[in-house]
Order: C-alpha cells, then sequence, then structure tokens
C-alpha cells in the first residue's frame, strides 16, 4: 500500500506585527508573496498591518494568508515536499483555495480583506456580544452538566468546532463567560482562547448569504488540481462548486477535525504537512496520533523574547 503525504493549512491564531513583521521582510518565500498581494491589493500590506492592532484585523488575516502560502512555497522546494491531498481548517480554507489552483493567489487575497471587511460589519451591528471560546480536557459528561444549566436558564449558545477529544469550542453570550470558565475549571478543564469576532456557528447564517450574495459572485473558481477535505464533516472536494460551497460552509457550520483526521487515514494518508504559523493543529493528539508530522512555520528567531514577569 502507498502512503500519502498531506498539506494541511492551519486556521488562525493571533497574528501580531511584532512576531510575523520581521519574517515578513526576511525571508525570500514571504517577500514574493508578499509582492503578489501588495499588487492584488494596490497597497502595502506590510505598512497596513503594522498599524493595525487587531489579531483578526483585515491586513492581519492577508499576513497570515501571505506567509502560510510563502511556508508551502518553502516545504515544497526545500523540504521537496509533494503533496497528495490537501486540507485547510478553518481559516485554512483560504490558502487551501490558492495551493490548490481553485482561485488564483491575488483572488484569495482580494478574497480575504473583501471577507474581512465585510465580517467586521455584520458583527458590528449583529451579535455584538458573541464570543467563541475554545475550551480542552472537560469531560463529556461534566461538559453536558454546564450546557444543561444554559438551557434551563435560556441562555444562547452554539458549537463552533470540535478539535480533538475533549477540545471545544463554544461560541456564546459573553455576560456567560466567565461562568463558562470557572465551571470548566471546577470540571478539571482548561480555557484556552476567546475568538472577537465569534466563527462557525449556525446562528451565523446571515453573514453566509452576505458573503454568498455580495462577495463570492466576484470570483470564479476552478476545479482544485488536489483533493480538499472539508473541515467541517472531512467530504472529499474535487470541484469548483465544492469549493465554493465549502468556503461559505464556513460561516455557519462548526469545524470538526476528528472527521478530517479519519478521512486522511481512509485515503491512505501517514503524513501530514502543516505550513503556516500554527501554534495548534500540529500539536492536537489527534494529528499526532495518527499521522508523522511535519511542520514548516515561524522560525523562532523571528519572535520576539519572552518579557521575564
Amino acid at each position: 500500500m502507498t502512503t500519502k503525504t498531506a498539506i494541511v493549512f492551519p486556521g488562525m491564531g493571533p497574528s501580531r506585527f511584532a512576531e510575523v513583521g520581521k519574517f515578513l521582510l526576511l525571508d525570500p518565500y514571504a517577500r514574493a508573496r508578499l509582492a503578489e498581494a501588495d499588487e492584488a491589493l494596490g497597497t502595502s500590506v506590510f505598512d497596513n498591518f503594522r498599524e493595525q492592532t487587531d489579531d483578526y484585523s483585515e491586513f492581519s488575516q492577508v499576513a497570515f494568508l501571505v506567509n502560510s502560502m510563502a511556508m508551502a512555497d518553502r516545504a515544497e522546494q526545500t523540504l521537496g515536499v509533494v503533496p497528495d491531498i490537501c486540507a485547510g481548517p478553518s481559516f485554512g480554507q483560504k490558502a487551501a483555495a490558492a495551493y490548490t489552483g481553485s482561485l488564483p493567489f491575488a483572488d484569495v487575497v482580494r478574497l480575504t480583506a473583501e471577507l474581512a471587511r465585510l465580517e467586521e460589519d455584520f458583527f458590528g451591528n449583529e451579535y455584538t456580544d458573541v464570543v467563541t471560546h475554545s475550551f480542552v480536557r472537560t469531560p463529556e459528561e461534566r461538559l453536558a452538566e454546564i450546557l444543561a444549566d444554559f438551557d434551563e436558564r435560556g441562555e444562547w449558545y452554539e458549537f463552533s468546532g470540535h478539535l480533538d477529544d475533549g477540545f471545544t469550542m463554544l461560541s456564546l453570550r459573553e455576560r456567560e463567560l466567565e461562568g463558562l470558565k470557572e465551571r470548566i475549571s471546577k470540571a478539571g478543564g482548561y480555557s484556552m482562547y476567546t475568538m472577537r469576532p465569534p466563527v462557525h456557528a449556525p446562528a451565523f447564517s446571515a453573514l453566509r448569504r452576505r458573503a454568498e450574495q455580495e462577495v463570492f459572485p466576484r470570483y470564479e473558481f476552478n476545479d482544485p488540481k488536489l483533493t480538499v477535505v472539508t473541515d467541517q464533516d472531512g467530504t472529499l472536494v474535487n470541484s469548483a462548486d465544492e469549493m465554493r460551497t465549502m468556503m461559505l460552509d464556513t460561516f455557519d457550520r462548526p469545524v470538526d477535525w476528528p472527521a478530517v483526521v479519519a478521512t486522511l487515514k481512509r485515503e491512505d494518508v501517514a503524513r501530514v504537512c502543516v505550513t503556516g504559523p500554527d501554534n495548534l493543529f500540529h500539536r492536537l493528539d489527534v494529528t499526532k496520533d495518527n499521522f508523522e508530522v511535519v511542520t514548516v512555520g515561524l522560525p523562532k528567531r523571528s519572535r520576539p523574547p519572552r518579557k521575564s514577569s
């Protein structure tokens, strides 16, 4: 049996200029991609990124895309990575679309910027009090008790992702966040991070409709050159329409990384190459337990030294 390699573009974590600005300037692959992004947008991504402070701002997102693609270029040209299949959970869908040729890179840059502005407008007026909180090591029965309490009190919540055994992404009203953290801690769990704006919840179907009506008609998708695994349920994608649907599904369907892993296993994948500034997906047990994991990420020297407390 011939084993295969998958290229995985990670979801986006907080992307700060202080951490990646030097890499954008010095890495030859990043510089090349950055020049393409500048041309696509008609402005300096680097300069705009430097001025923005929001972790998920328009130019933070474009910079993350640039770095992810630059690291894929490096994986190909210096490590000889030749993937057989592709996955891009959450924000990683955008790099996956460019890498597989479903959209030209310049189009993905423009799409990323447009969707970032749309999300900022949407969440500036809708669900303004909602966040997405990620937590780990919370036993299933204890989480069920916590959510039963939400139900009894009529408090809204929706799942936004399942990343690993006991690793949950939950969207909820911000007023409930501290109480949730406290109960997670008492249950033996650990709170990871909180996202603003929130992501991947069924309640955000209006955002999906706006993206479909206002943004996506300007872009013509092609069939991907590599099969792509959807991050919502592990379905295999091989057509332009399927790629477009997958990228729209990200607005209102939760991420299911174990489903992606299961599909990759069925496709005889033995090695995954995670290319991008990833602090999460290559570390998950469900990833490490099932594959040889190769990471092509930010070099440590590009990160600022930690301040002593």
